[in-house]
């Protein structure tokens, strides 16, 4: 008989035919309950509807008509098809399975894409439904952070402002690795808010792996907020100072050992096994890392770049042909209605923020999360600012969820001291403050919804004055009045989402918003003639690859499959702009190409911006069937100069095909004496005439290789495409 103990525990019970794994199972499930339950405990019954509501919705915002973009950057889209079919593509992020070059960038992003393609296949689906993911998981995540500061509220409208940030639409419905490294960063801060609250060492070290792995997906990029989080934790972690030291040590060592173990296997790996790291000059991703894709896009000296790495400072050194730097950049035309809408509101509410928390203890984590988002956003927002070296407009994706966060956070801490005048008043200055900004942003777009500017800049004002009065309103209008001014502060971007969801997105450089919103061109913010996308609006015609609206076969959609929604010219890419000639198919001879200006051009090479650079190009069904005969023979199907060029031939057949180049077609591999033993060796099939790449830097290299196929293997054209057979020597050649 069992007795029991005064505390009601089993005192001598038998032991015989008990389970020790049962009862530890059982111990941690009573734990998970309790845990939950105390999760629930004074939570209000809504929140979890809404929180869920939210995941909902932003997930069918990302994923309506996502087929429509194809494989949107064919880039990384070829770079996927690889990584599903080769497990070595996979690890060093090759553009081919044959493994001969790898993308400009470390790997990570290709991963989720990859392991998509591998499991379901080749398609734009498999490609664009992980970004997708990625998204919603942001915003999920970001509400998390938002709501243990701020509450319930706060987080809602900090997910739901994410959500419908334009940038953020364009960029998780896209395959470009900013995706990735906004889900990382977010989790990050996450991390380092748990830490403020309980001094925890493994937050620290969570949040050293987010930023390792964010380096694994956009290199230095993701370290930029690496000081702000340092310092915020050191000033106001809840522990003593030594440990504070420590404890960031830690998690720096975390960051290190995250992003450190694929570099050394990088540059450990023998060179002549592993694919050539693309975009550098020396096949070295340490070069890569602080050359091209570190230093040199603050300096504007990229070797290799479009620019031809002379520095990107204009006459004025101002930024060159990238755009005027300064801290007007993030307002201009080019991309205020990318991520700018509630950038004034933020900055203010963050002193708002700060004021209101100056008397709180050190450790106050209010006013922690204040300095984590708010210092993330401003240095952030200055460098892209003041960077003098490529710069695109998506990239202010980075941004949006410190916007989000610090405007969530800060309008509702502003609206629970609506009593106290100055408060209200500030709270009613960002609103009317928005309204105006936003009446200026849809200025930009003057022909497209016209009566939204005027109606929202009503609303605003009419919002902020009765803002300026809820100390004497009725509880339930006060509760109307903030919705109105919550509604006139969203309504622009919400337009522009909408817009951009309902527009397709291919090429190299692709931008939020309706046609006509923005006077400069795209990736070069207020000027760059004769560069990438001079004189292009965004939601034109803007496909060289794709032609009048459709998509082109291989390029915009799998196995040369038409698109859904195709020939309605809102089709958004880099190339021509609407009402322009389809471009000529790849390689087609003494044909020129509309160049990104739209400028009837002379390359000679393939359809898409500058000789195929930015998009790709229209595969023909013939050419298809030539690359496909006995492609088993061969480790490369074909060669092309650029990896657009070589990426449309590769998504249209399935097949690897070699990228001379690089992206920009002027990485130094493979060299004139290393193609000849390719081909001696019977390792390329045919070579893809026409294919340039883009200006700027050294295309020696490209251009050697070109010139000797030309002077020693057989033409064949099939339909509009040549290419040269480098199974078959021309006689007087080969004699």
């Amino acid at each position: 008989m069992t007795t029991l103990t005064s505390s009601g525990s089993a005192a001598d019970a038998p032991r015989t035919g008990t389970d020790p794994a049962a009862g530890r199972r059982g111990a941690l499930s009573d734990r998970l309950r309790a845990r939950s339950r105390d999760r629930r405990a004074g939570r209000p019954r809504w929140e979890s509807p809404a929180f869920w509501t939210l995941l909902a919705a932003t997930a069918v915002l990302y994923l309506y008509g996502l087929g429509a973009s194809g494989y949107a950057n064919s880039f990384y889209s070829a770079a996927a098809q690889a990584g599903g079919a080769s497990w070595k593509a996979f690890l060093f992020g090759s553009l081919d399975a044959g493994n001969a070059i790898t993308v400009d960038k470390p790997p990570a992003a290709l991963w989720p894409m990859a392991l998509s393609v591998r499991l379901f296949g080749l398609g734009s689906w498999q490609t664009l439904v992980p970004q997708a993911l990625l998204g919603v998981a942001s915003v999920g995540v970001l509400y998390s952070a938002v709501r243990r500061r701020s509450g319930p509220a706060a987080g809602l409208l900090a997910g739901a402002l994410l959500a419908l940030t334009p940038v953020a639409a364009l960029m998780f419905r896209f395959n470009n690795p900013d995706a990735l490294l906004c889900l990382l960063m977010v989790a990050a801060l996450w991390c380092v808010g748990r830490a403020m609250e309980d001094a925890r060492t493994r937050w620290l070290l969570l949040a050293g792996a987010c930023f390792g792995f964010g380096f694994l997906a956009k290199a230095l990029q993701a370290w930029l907020i690496l000081p702000v989080v340092a310092l915020v934790y050191l000033v106001c972690g809840p522990t003593r100072l030594r440990r504070r030291i420590g404890q960031l040590l830690c998690g720096g060592l975390a960051t290190l050992v995250t992003a450190g173990w694929w570099v050394a296997l990088v540059e450990l790996w023998p060179a002549s096994s592993r694919p050539y790291i693309g975009g550098s000059q020396q096949n070295s991703f340490l070069e890569l890392t602080f050359g091209y894709n570190g230093f040199g896009r603050l300096t504007g000296n990229e070797t290799g770049s479009v620019g031809g790495g002379g520095g990107g400072r204009g006459p004025g050194g101002g930024g060159g042909a990238w755009g005027e730097s300064g801290p007007g950049r993030l307002f201009s035309d080019s991309i205020g209605g990318q991520i700018a809408w509630l950038l004034p509101a933020a900055l203010l509410l963050l002193v708002a923020g700060l004021v209101l928390t100056r008397g709180a203890a050190r450790t106050d984590a209010l006013r922690a999360a204040f300095l984590l988002w708010g210092g993330s956003l401003l240095i952030t927002g200055a460098t892209f600012s003041f960077m003098s070296g490529i710069f695109h407009e998506y990239y202010t994706v980075a941004l949006a969820p410190y916007v989000a966060a610090v405007v969530a956070m800060g309008a509702t801490a502003l609206w629970r001291e609506r009593s106290r005048f100055p408060w209200n008043a500030v709270l009613a200055a960002a609103v009317a403050g928005t309204a105006g900004w936003a009446f200026v942003l849809l200025g930009r777009a003057a022909d497209w919804l016209p009566w939204l500017r005027w109606t929202v800049l009503g609303a605003g004002v009419l919002a902020a004055c009765g803002l300026l009065a809820a100390t004497v309103l009725p509880r339930r209008l006060g509760a109307a009045v903030a919705a109105l001014g919550l509604l006139t502060a969203v309504a622009g971007p919400v337009a522009y989402t909408l817009s951009t969801v309902g527009t397709p997105h291919t090429g190299s450089i692709v931008t939020a918003g309706p046609a006509g919103s923005r006077s400069g061109p795209p990736g070069m913010p207020g000027g760059g003639k004769g560069m990438p996308g001079a004189g292009q609006r965004p939601g034109s015609q803007q496909g060289g690859a794709a032609g009048q609206g459709g998509a082109a076969p291989g390029q915009g959609a799998p196995q040369g499959q038409g698109l859904p929604g195709a020939g309605k010219g809102n089709r958004q890419s880099t190339g021509g702009q609407q009402g322009m000639p389809p471009a000529p198919e790849a390689g087609a001879p003494g044909q020129g190409t509309r160049d990104g200006g739209g400028r009837a051009g002379g390359t000679g090479g393939p359809g898409g911006g500058m000789g195929g650079l930015l998009n790709g190009s229209k595969v023909s069904a013939k050419a298809q069937s030539l690359l496909r005969e006995d492609a088993a023979s061969y480790t490369w199907a074909a060669a092309a100069i650029g990896s657009q060029n070589a990426a449309s031939y590769q998504l249209s057949t399935g097949l690897p095909v070699m990228a001379i180049g690089g992206f920009n077609g002027t990485d130094p591999y493979p060299t004139l004496a290393r193609f000849k033993e390719y081909v001696a060796q019977g390792e390329i099939h045919y070579f893809l005439a026409g294919s340039q790449g883009g200006p700027g830097g050294n295309r020696g290299t490209a251009s050697s290789i070109s010139s000797w196929v030309k002077a020693h293997y057989t033409k064949v054209t099939v339909g509009n495409s040549t290419f040269y057979d480098l199974t078959k020597p021309k006689e007087a050649a080969a004699s």
